[in-house]
Formats: C-alpha cells, structure tokens, sequence
C-alpha cells in the first residue's frame, strides 16, 4: 500500500440504549442513515444495554399505569409523545405510541441481542424489536415475540427458544447498566466512540458525523 493512502476508516461505535426509549430508536435510526451515506467507513456497533426502569415486574405493566407512574399524568406523557412521533416522521419512523398496551421488562429482549452479536444479527434483531414496540405494538417482553424477530434476523429458532428459556445474560445485562450508571451515564441513547470520545441524546445526524471525523482522526493520530 502506498504510504500516503490513507488508512481504512475503521471504527467501534458503542451504544448505551433501551428498546423501551423512543429517543433510542429515534437516535439509532439517524446513526443509521448516516452509515448509510458514508458507506467509505468501517464501522462496528456494540450495543450496551441500560435499564430506564430496572424495577419493572418481569411481565412489564400496562401502558396507562406506566404513563401514570411515569409521567405523573396520561395527557403530558401523549403530548410528549406527540412530539416525539413528529420528529419520528421526518426520519422515516411511523411512532405508533396508540398501539403499545403495555411497557415491557427489557431485560430479555437486551440479553438476546448478546446472542445474536454471537452470529452477525445483532444489528437487525435491534431494529427489529424496535420496530416491533413502537411501530406496531407488539409486547417485546414476550418470548414469543422476541423469538419470532429473531429468526427473521437470522437466527435459528431453536438456539433462541433454548437461550430465552435459559436466562443465559441476565447478570450480564445488569452489570451493564450499573457500568453505564459508573460511568456517568444517566440518559440515554449515549454513543461512545474508540472509547475515547462519547455524546450523549438522539443527535441530529450532522453532529454525530462531526463526531465521527473527530474520533477517526484522532484514531489514525495514534
């Protein structure tokens, strides 16, 4: 290679997220779009699972009581919502808040995308489950939902019937999110970049590109 070539841009991209937090999805979708421009990267993602309610029952609760507990009322929560779902729109994300009838324990759908990063599908299988919670309703707390956007991630329908029912990465999940909470991390999305450089919210995709240059630059430095 010619020594003036400059080097592949590669880089390791962690994410600290919640399948229950519209602001993940929404952050999440404008990463995406911006990979998608820049197809000249090579760009790894590790997603780092937070908790936003650690204390949920393991079957999750109905929406309108969690709206409640919350928010403290269900008007402010679909104002916020309303919001949330306008800003959705112009990235191409159908917000369907209306159709979510309960808020589900995340811990599951968190610690099977660990498996899934074991064979490639993570990325898809963490589209999938939010697509699945916000667009169409769909309790991602529930084996049978999570197993079912598995296998259309990939996955073989079996090893994830097996892993579900093995409780396989609960631990894991919340040491994580202890790790996040050590770290500083109080919010979420957070994307951490080559472990040296780390934003915080769901960024516009302009300063999360900023952001990126910096952090390869600051790579090729080394």
């Amino acid at each position: 290679m010619n020594s003036l070539t400059p080097l592949p841009a590669r880089l390791v991209i962690e994410i600290v997220f919640d399948f229950v937090c519209p602001w993940c999805y929404l952050g999440v979708k404008r990463l995406t779009y911006l990979l998608a421009r820049r197809p000249e990267l090579d760009v790894t993602l590790n997603w780092r699972p937070f908790l936003l309610n650690p204390d949920m029952p393991r079957g999750g609760m109905s929406r309108a009581d969690y709206m409640i507990r919350k928010f403290g009322a269900e008007d402010r929560a679909r104002r916020l919502y309303a919001s949330i779902a306008e800003l959705g729109g112009a990235e191409g994300i159908a917000f369907n808040f209306p159709a979510i009838r309960r808020t589900p324990n995340s811990v599951d759908a968190h610690r099977l995308v660990r498996e899934a990063a074991r064979v490639g599908a993570a990325d898809a299988l963490v589209a999938g489950i939010f697509a699945a919670h916000f667009v169409e309703g769909l309790d991602i707390g529930q084996h049978e939902v999570l197993s079912a956007l598995a296998v259309q991630s990939g996955m073989g329908a079996r090893q994830v019937r097996l892993f579900l029912e093995s409780g396989e990465g609960t631990e894991y999940v919340h040491a994580e999110n202890l790790h996040a909470h050590r770290l500083g991390i109080n919010g979420v999305p957070c994307f951490m970049l080559d472990g040296e450089h780390a934003i915080a919210g769901a960024q516009e995709s302009e300063v999360l590109e900023r952001l990126i240059d910096l952090a390869l630059c600051t790579a090729r430095e080394r």
